[in-house]
């Protein structure tokens, strides 16, 4: 069984007993988290489509916070000797899904 959820603005395909990478998500460590209201679900070929929203909630733990990787972003215009070089490392939060509704 999976579900789709939105999870801080985007959309997630979950599945029980996986972990997922969402962005960075209030709350400590170990903490339980309910993710909302699932958009689909799929049981066994059955899917279930909500409008907008399925009456099934989705149930994490969170289990570490952390940084994905490292994005270079460079400018630069040709000779005119401007150039310039910044790094942004996103925030995340990694959720174990114990279950879907």
């Amino acid at each position: 069984m999976y579900a789709i959820v939105t999870i801080a603005g985007q959309q997630t395909k979950v599945e029980a007993n996986k972990f997922v990478y969402a962005q960075r998500l209030a709350g400590n460590v170990g903490d339980s988290v309910e993710l909302g209201n699932a958009l689909l679900t799929d049981d066994n070929g059955t899917i279930s489509i909500g409008t907008p929203t399925l009456n099934v909630p989705v149930r994490g733990t969170i289990l570490a916070h952390v940084q994905g990787d490292k994005v270079l972003v460079f400018k630069k215009k040709r000779r005119k000797g401007y150039k310039k070089l910044n790094g942004h490392r996103q925030q995340f939060t990694k959720v174990l899904i114990n279950s879907i509704g």
